[in-house]
């Protein structure tokens, strides 16, 4: 059984007590002149920053074991749960704090906050799962959440569209993997994801062809999360209808939790049946990387740009994953691209409410001269770019080349290492294309009305704490980096099917 004192738990009870706590006191008292929003927003917030902060000290103080690919328990208290936490805990902060100025005046706060918190929960104990029963339950906590908050606007049209979209292919996600969970069970007779793949490994070449059906589910189902080609259509549509703060909670921390999931499961379990499925996680990293290029050209709305991108990041991040049993690098930096990433593309977003409250728009043609207008918004907003095309010296340029320098080392044990590499090089490039188109209109173009506006200050500090953490840890890389590579789970069992990893 799990301790009631290790870090999952304490999350879960800090959390969960509050999100629930939030929407009762909201029910139970209303008194005028108090601006329900700010004090909602503070205490989700507060909370928020306790959990992270339980996390990091119990990674100081030594408290948490070291990564591991298995554990006993159905929770298990390591470095690769933590390191996932502190991402995915940043990321609900980063909304939290940045709906203080967005959801001012707009109603039901205390729900809105409540399945923050919630969805927070479930995100967490993802990355701390080690069952597949409660892989299953926290990934639920997690999506449940996030369906009613896509339709959180509910007299806007688009918002319940992309809600619909949204529940639906979440809804087949979830069955693709409660499938695959019954035919791992129905093999192994056990739900613990060591002891099924420690069973896989002996499984009756008969039952291999069940096996490889059980892996194909869970990339299916996890991939509708990840946004990976070909599951990313209803990505688009659910990032532009949803609350621009949700739209970045989805692209920053659901999928995410969906990559702790896919770690934990398919990298591990896809090989305990000796069938190398290295090439097809490669292939699948260039379409997406790709795909979500060439379709975040063609966008018009920033949102849809920024999900169309979210897809392409997602593919670099596959890279890393495709060349896990050939790399301690490679995974190592395909997990520093995730934080890496999880505070880029939140400040994007992020930059997007900003906008949106400000001049009631989502569309590119209202960036032109925000330069002027909204100068650090601007600012921020293209440092973040920058950062997720991986410009030096910002924090994006290193993560990526880590994961494609362990691309091109990987040479002399797979011939197709070194053309990821060129394909993740020439994908980067070409995402500075429409990165440099926006930054265009924000600077060198004229709007009709070029007065400066009024910014909202939440955002503005997020925003802020966001550029320190892209410019302080491209220049100081030393211990994200580290971080990072201690995350890195124990896949000697899996590069002792292959050539050997390199290091």
């Amino acid at each position: 059984m799990v301790e009631l004192t290790s870090t999952p738990i304490l999350v879960t009870v800090i959390l969960g007590v509050v999100g629930l706590a939030i929407p009762a006191i909201d029910a139970g008292r209303r008194e005028k002149g108090i601006d329900r929003n700010k004090v909602y927003s503070a205490i989700a917030f507060g909370a928020l920053a306790v959990a992270m902060g339980i996390v990091i000290f119990n990674v100081f103080s030594g408290e948490v074991m070291p990564a591991v690919a298995f554990g006993t328990d159905v929770l298990t208290d390591d470095l690769f749960g933590s390191f996932f936490a502190v991402a995915l805990l940043l990321v609900s902060l980063m909304m939290t704090a940045s709906s203080w100025n967005y959801w001012k005046g707009r109603s039901n706060p205390a729900a809105y906050y409540s399945l923050i918190l919630l969805s927070s929960i479930g995100m967490v104990l993802i990355a701390y799962s080690t069952d597949l029963v409660m892989l299953l339950v926290a990934w639920e906590l997690m999506s449940l959440p996030t369906y009613a908050l896509a339709g959180f606007q509910k007299r806007d049209p688009v918002s319940n569209e992309a809600a619909i979209k949204y529940f639906m292919f979440g809804a087949l996600s979830s069955a693709l993997i409660v499938f695959a969970i019954g035919l791992v069970y129905g093999m192994t007779g056990t739900t613990n994801i060591g002891d099924s793949v420690k069973a896989l490994t002996n499984l009756d070449p008969s039952m291999m062809p069940v096996g490889l059906l059980a892996i194909a589910l869970f990339i299916a189902g996890f991939g509708f999360k990840m946004g990976l080609v070909p599951f990313h259509m209803w990505l688009p549509d659910a990032y532009e209808g949803s609350p621009a703060t949700i739209g970045g909670l989805l692209a920053s921390g659901t999928k995410k939790a969906g990559f702790a999931a896919a770690l934990r499961v398919i990298v591990l379990g896809m090989f305990a049946l000796n069938a190398d499925w290295t090439l097809t996680l490669a292939i699948l990293a260039v379409f997406t990387m790709t795909i979500g290029n060439l379709g975040a050209i063609m966008q018009r709305s920033v949102p849809r740009m920024l999900a169309y991108s979210s897809i392409a990041q997602a593919g670099y991040i596959m890279i890393g994953i495709a060349l896990a049993p050939y790399s301690d690098q490679a995974l190592s930096g395909s997990l520093f691209h995730i934080i890496n990433h999880a505070v880029m593309k939140s400040a994007g977003f992020i930059a997007v409410a900003a906008v949106a409250i400000t001049l009631a728009s989502y569309s590119l043609e209202k960036y032109r001269g925000l330069g002027r207008r909204m100068p650090i918004t601007a600012a921020t907003f293209s440092i973040a770019l920058l950062a997720l095309a991986g410009v030096p010296p910002l924090n994006g340029f290193w993560s990526k080349l880590m994961i494609f320098g362990a691309a091109i080392n990987a040479g002399p044990v797979v011939d197709w290492g070194p053309w990821l590499a060129i394909a993740g090089v020439l994908n980067s490039a070409l995402s500075l294309g429409y990165y440099a188109w926006i930054m265009r209109k924000m600077y060198m173009e004229d709007a009709p009305d070029m007065k400066r506006v009024k910014e909202p200050r939440a955002m503005i500090a997020v925003l802020v704490f966001a550029v320190v953490f892209m410019v302080g840890f491209g220049i100081w890389h030393a211990p994200l980096i580290d971080f990072a590579s201690k995350a890195v789970p124990d896949l000697s069992f899996i590069s002792g099917a292959h050539a050997g990893p390199l290091h």
